[in-house]
C-alpha cells in the first residue's frame, strides 16, 4: 500500500476510515438497539391500556377464568381484525382470551412462567417467518368476590410498523450522519491542518537560517517540539563553530605565512647568497600550514551533537590533572550536582574546561575550586549553567582581562599566568550561545573564571 507522503493527509484519511467505520456501525447496530427499544416503549403503551380493559372486566366476574371483555378497547386496534396489534389473556398457564385482532389460526404465544408479580418481559420473536414483538406481564387482579388471581397478559405487534420506521430513520440518519461526517471531517482537517502548523513554522524558519534571515530556531513553539528545536539549534550553532574555526585557522595561516613570504621576497634579488635562508623560510611555512591544518581537524569525522554530562567531564579532568600536577600536592575542591546535561560537542566542552583547569592548575600556589550553579541568570538571559574555575594564584593583573581574550595576541609572552588558549575557549563559548567572564575570586583570592553555557 502507497501512503501519501504529507503528514496532515495521512492522518486525514486515517480520520475518514475512523469516521466511515463508526458510521457503519451505527447503522448496523440501529435495529439492535433503537428499534427493539422504540418497539419496547410501543409494547408498554399498548400493555398500560390493555391492564385497564382486564382489570374492569375481571373485577366484574366471580369466576378468574370466565369474564366479559369489553366491546370497545381503550386501544382500538386489538378489536380490528386487520391490526397486527395482539393482545392475550392466560390464567393457570392456559389461554383463555384472545383479542379480535388475532388470527383464529395463530398458535398460542406461549407466556413465560417465571415472572415474578407486576414483572414484564420482553422479547423478538423470530421463530415464524414474521418476526413479532412480544410482551409478557403478570399481574394480580381481584375480581368480584375480592379474590386475588393471577394473570399473564401478553401484547403482541409485528415489525411492518417497526421496519417502516427503521426505513425513515435509516434514511433520516444517513442524511444526518453525512452532513455530520462531511462537518467532522472539515473541522478535523483545519485542527490538522492548526495541529501541524508548529512544525511547517520550524520549515519556515529553517529556510530563513539557510537565507541568513535568522541565525536560530527562536520561534514559539509547542513542548513536544522543543526537544527537537533544541537538537537543530545545537546542530547549527556546531556547524558555525565549526565554519568559524576553519575561517579563523585560514585567517591564522595566513598571517603566519606573511612574514616568511616577505623574507622570501627579500631573497629573490640575491638568491645564491640566502640560498639557507630560503630553505629555513620553506621548513618553516611548511611547519606552519601542518600546524595549522592539525588545528583546523579537515579529516576529522563530523560528531554528533547529544546531550553531554559536565559533571562527568570535569570529573575525568580533574583525574587526569591529579596525575599531571602530582608534584604540586594541588588541594582540589569540586563542587557539583549529580549530573548536568548541556547540548553540545564532546571535545569543545573538554577544550573549554580542559583549558581553563588547566591554566588554574598551572599557576595556582595550591588549591582549585570548581563549582556549578544551574539556571543562572545573566544580562537578562536564562543560562542551563554557571561554571567557577578558581585558584588562589596571582591572577590576571588589572585591566588585562580583556586584552587576553583578543585572537592573535601571545599572552603567554606577555603576562606570566592565565591566557594561555583562553582566546581559543572565549571562540568557542561565545559560538555556542554562551558567555565567558573573569575576576577575581572571593573565595580563594586567585582568578575566577565564570564560564555561562546555554
Amino acid at each position: 500500500m502507497i501512503f501519501p507522503k504529507s503528514i496532515t493527509l495521512r492522518l486525514f484519511l486515517s480520520e475518514c476510515l475512523v469516521l466511515i467505520a463508526f458510521f457503519a456501525l451505527v447503522v448496523l447496530t440501529f435495529d439492535y438497539v433503537v428499534i427493539e427499544g422504540f418497539a419496547n416503549d410501543r409494547l408498554q403503551a399498548f400493555m398500560s391500556s390493555f391492564e385497564k380493559d382486564v382489570q374492569e372486566a375481571v373485577a366484574q366476574s366471580n369466576e378468574p377464568a370466565k369474564f366479559k371483555m369489553p366491546e370497545h378497547f381503550r386501544e382500538g386496534r386489538f378489536g380490528d381484525a386487520a391490526a397486527d396489534v395482539y393482545g392475550f389473556i392466560s390464567y393457570d398457564q392456559k389461554e383463555i382470551w384472545r383479542s379480535p385482532s388475532v388470527d383464529k389460526n395463530l398458535p398460542h404465544i406461549k407466556p413465560s412462567t417465571d415472572l415474578s408479580r407486576d414483572q414484564a418481559f420482553f422479547l423478538k420473536d423470530d421463530t415464524k417467518s414474521k418476526r413479532r414483538y412480544v410482551l409478557h406481564k403478570r399481574l394480580t387482579l381481584k375480581n368480584a368476590d375480592n379474590q386475588d388471581n393471577d394473570y399473564i397478559l401478553t401484547v403482541s405487534e409485528g415489525d411492518l410498523f417497526a421496519s417502516t420506521q427503521l426505513d425513515k430513520l435509516n434514511e433520516s440518519l444517513t442524511q444526518s450522519m453525512t452532513v455530520l461526517g462531511l462537518a467532522l471531517l472539515v473541522v478535523r482537517f483545519l485542527v490538522l491542518r492548526s495541529g501541524l502548523k508548529p512544525l511547517r513554522s520550524i520549515v519556515a524558519d529553517l529556510e530563513a537560517i539557510d537565507e541568513g534571515k535568522k541565525e536560530l530556531l527562536n520561534g514559539h513553539y509547542p513542548t513536544e517540539l522543543q526537544g527537537i528545536v533544541s537538537n537543530l539549534n545545537a546542530f547549527i550553532t556546531h556547524e558555525r563553530v565549526r565554519l568559524e574555526r576553519h575561517r579563523n585557522h585560514l585567517a591564522d595561516l595566513a598571517h603566519s605565512l606573511k612574514t616568511p613570504l616577505a623574507i622570501l621576497r627579500g631573497c629573490t634579488e640575491n638568491f645564491n647568497d640566502q640560498k639557507d635562508t630560503v630553505n629555513e623560510q620553506i621548513t618553516r611555512m611548511d611547519d606552519i600550514i601542518t600546524y595549522q591544518l592539525q588545528r583546523a581537524s579537515v579529516k576529522v569525522e563530523h560528531t554528533v551533537i547529544k546531550h553531554i554530562d559536565v559533571c562527568t567531564v570535569i570529573d575525568k579532568i580533574h583525574t587526569s590533572l591529579s596525575k599531571v600536577y602530582l608534584d604540586k600536592h594541588i588541594q582540589f575542591d569540586i563542587h557539583l550536582p549529580e549530573h548536568c546535561f548541556v547540548y553540545c560537542e564532546e571535545g569543545d566542552l573538554y577544550e573549554i574546561v580542559g583549558n581553563l583547569m588547566d591554566n588554574a592548575c598551572k599557576w595556582c600556589n595550591q588549591r582549585v575550586k570548581v563549582s556549578i550553579e544551574l539556571n543562572p541568570r545573566k544580562d537578562r538571559r536564562n543560562y542551563s549553567l554557571l561554571l567557577h574555575i578558581e585558584d588562589d594564584g596571582a591572577g590576571i593583573p588589572v585591566g588585562q582581562f580583556n586584552q587576553i581574550l583578543k585572537r592573535g595576541t601571545r599572552v603567554d609572552e606577555n603576562i606570566h599566568g592565565h591566557g594561555i588558549g583562553v582566546s581559543v575557549v572565549n571562540e568557542i563559548i561565545n559560538l555556542l550561545g554562551g558567555k565567558l567572564d573573569g575576576g577575581k575570586s572571593k573565595a580563594l583570592g586567585g582568578m575566577d573564571w565564570r564560564i555561562y553555557l546555554p
